[in-house]
This record gives C-alpha cells, sequence and structure tokens, in this order.
C-alpha cells in the first residue's frame, strides 16, 4: 500500500466517522441533501480527486480513488462522491473543462446525439435532483450535461437513496471522444468499478458487526460467537468480505497499470454482487431481529448492498460480458486468461 493511499484513507475515514451517523443517514432518506459534510469533502478535494489524474500529471490515481470509495462504502455515505470522482475523470481523459457545481455519473443508454444537443431520459441517476451536472458516455463519446430546466422524475432505490430519471429535450452538451482503450459505455463501466469498492466496504462493515455483536450476545450463559454454528456464518461472512476486497482491488489495479480492465471490472461486479447477497443474509442471521430494528445501524449497510449489486449491471449483465470475452478464447485459453488477470492485480 501507497503512503499516500494510506493519508487519504485515513483523512476520510476520520471525516466520515464523525460526520456520518444514523441521524444523518436518516434525514438523507427522506430527500434531504447534506450541505455541511458536502462542502467537507471539498475542502478536502475528494470530488475533484481525478480531475486531474495521473494519466494526466496529477496527484492522484486509481489506487487512491480505491481507498476513498470502500470507506464510501464503510459508512454508507449519503452523497454521491463515487460517482462525482468517475465524472471528473472521464471529462479530464476527454479534454472537456470541469464546471463548477455538483458532478454525476449515468450511463446514457436512454440518450440520443442530435445534432449539438442530446435528448432523451437517463434513468435512476444517483442522487440526480441535487446535481448540476451529469457527464454520461454515448456511442464511445463522453458528453457534459447540464441540468437546469431539466425534468426530474423522483425515485429512490431500496436504501433510499434518490435515483432519479432526467429528462433531457434540446439541450446542448459538450461532448469529444471517450478515453482511449474504453468502450462505448465507460460511464456504465466506471459506476460498476465504484460500485464494487462501494460494496466491499459495506460488507466489511457487516463483517465487523456481526462479530461485535456475536461477542456481546449472550445466550445460555455464554456469547453466541462461542457457538461453532455461529462461528461458522462468521467464518463464511469473512470469506466473502476478503473475496469482494480481493476482486474489486484488483480491478482498481487493472486500471491503474494499464491492464485488461474490462475483465477486471466484470469479475469485480460479478463477485462483489454475489458476495453481497450472502454477507447481508449471515448478518442478518447473527443478530437476528435485532438487525432488523430501524434503530439498529446495521440495514443501513445491508439495504445499500441489495441495492448497489443491482446498479450499473446486475450480476447477470456482467456474468453475460464476461462469457462474451472468455468463450471466443476457447477452452484451452480459460486458465491462461484467468491466472494473467490475477497476476495483473498482483503486479
Amino acid at each position: 500500500m501507497s503512503e499516500l493511499g494510506n493519508i487519504i484513507e485515513d483523512m476520510i475515514e476520520r471525516l466520515l466517522t464523525d460526520a456520518v451517523d444514523h441521524a444523518v443517514l436518516e434525514r438523507a432518506e427522506a430527500g434531504g441533501w447534506d450541505d455541511e459534510l458536502w462542502a467537507a469533502l471539498e475542502d478536502n478535494g475528494l470530488p475533484t480527486m481525478l480531475a486531474e489524474p495521473k494519466e494526466k500529471g496529477g496527484e492522484f490515481g486509481w489506487p487512491e480513488a480505491y481507498r476513498v470509495a470502500v470507506v464510501c462504502g464503510r459508512h454508507a455515505l449519503p452523497l454521491p462522491l463515487p460517482e462525482a470522482i468517475a465524472a471528473g475523470w472521464l471529462l479530464a481523459m476527454a479534454g472537456i473543462a470541469a464546471p463548477e457545481g455538483r458532478l454525476g455519473l449515468a450511463t446514457g443508454d436512454g440518450l440520443v446525439l442530435d445534432g449539438g444537443g442530446v435528448r432523451g431520459r437517463l434513468k435512476r441517476v444517483a442522487w440526480g435532483r441535487h446535481l448540476t451536472h451529469v457527464v454520461a458516455s454515448v456511442s464511445g463519446r463522453v458528453l457534459l450535461l447540464p441540468l437546469e430546466g431539466c425534468a426530474v422524475v423522483l425515485g429512490d432505490n431500496l436504501a433510499g437513496e434518490p435515483r432519479d430519471d432526467l429528462v433531457i429535450d434540446g439541450v446542448a452538451v459538450e461532448s469529444a471522444p471517450g478515453p482511449v482503450g474504453w468502450g462505448a459505455d465507460a460511464s456504465c463501466q466506471l459506476g460498476a468499478l465504484l460500485r464494487s469498492a462501494q460494496m466491499a466496504g459495506a460488507i466489511a462493515t457487516l463483517l465487523d458487526r456481526s462479530v461485535a455483536y456475536a461477542g456481546e450476545r449472550q445466550q445460555f450463559g455464554k456469547p453466541i460467537g462461542n457457538f461453532q454454528a455461529v462461528q461458522h456464518m462468521l467464518a463464511v461472512l469473512a470469506e466473502e468480505s476478503a473475496a469482494a476486497a480481493m476482486a474489486a482491488g484488483q480491478a482498481f489495479a487493472a486500471l491503474d497499470l494499464g491492464r485488461d480492465k474490462d475483465f477486471a471490472i466484470a469479475v469485480a461486479k460479478v463477485r462483489t454482487g454475489e458476495a453481497a447477497g450472502k454477507a447481508a443474509a449471515i448478518a442478518h442471521q447473527v443478530l437476528g431481529a435485532m438487525g432488523f430494528a430501524r434503530e439498529h445501524p446495521l440495514h443501513f449497510a445491508s439495504r445499500r448492498l441489495w441495492a448497489w449489486r443491482a446498479e450499473f449491471g446486475s450480476e447477470t449483465d456482467w456474468a453475460e460480458r464476461l462469457a462474451e470475452m472468455v468463450i471466443p478464447q476457447g477452452g484451452d485459453r480459460l486458465w491462461a486468461v484467468i491466472t494473467a488477470a490475477q497476476q495483473d492485480g498482483e503486479t
């Protein structure tokens, strides 16, 4: 781990530990926006940390972004910081100047380029009602869309986070070719990458809370963590947490090293999504009814996991992409493809 990455992780960990509590999360799920917390993130340069990325001579890169996204997931940060980081990177790589305001990230599936403008509907944009601009990829081009005057159809996900549809009608946009080596849906790939890191962080929170509760909850005169069945469940949860962190970390490493990012991102989204379902089930088994109580913090992590695993493509969507990459290689090449991806992540 790099010293710079350690500094960034420690800084945002301290910030979110102090700032994100039960009351803040409840207000966010009622549709609110925490101006004070967002200002603190901006003061520390976090939303724009990749607006001048290492590829362009900047100080920060994907290893640091990974640390930030994991901590965001660990604390269930109720703000679109990971999306802003990815949007800033996309604009920088496309040579588009980042505007003042709140940047979001969206897939461009529902948009159609029409001369110098664009029309269509951006679906389920994270925190869309609170954004000033959205960055999306359409047909291999990066678009910067101003949202002033756009219609907003309010919605939310299972965790109560805003997921709004934005109706775009002839809005003039800035656009440029996407970064070299990325497909037509770079914004979707980046969203999947960041969600994988956030899920790894949230799963780590489930593990911590489950282990702590198992050591405190008494049954038959001793902590439930002393029972072999509970120990087995916690061991499986720890395995899933480690697997999720490894898959997400390798995907970020692939981007940093210029390796096969398409394969690594697909693996990360599939593996962290699978781990999310298993981890949430085990954590709620260990805590029982306590974990479902609104007053207990466990559900803030588990509900986000259930929601995030479906965003920017589900496990099924990304598994199909993996199949499209691997099947043409033939059976005798499968092991070489897998081991090459593992070596990339270890470099």
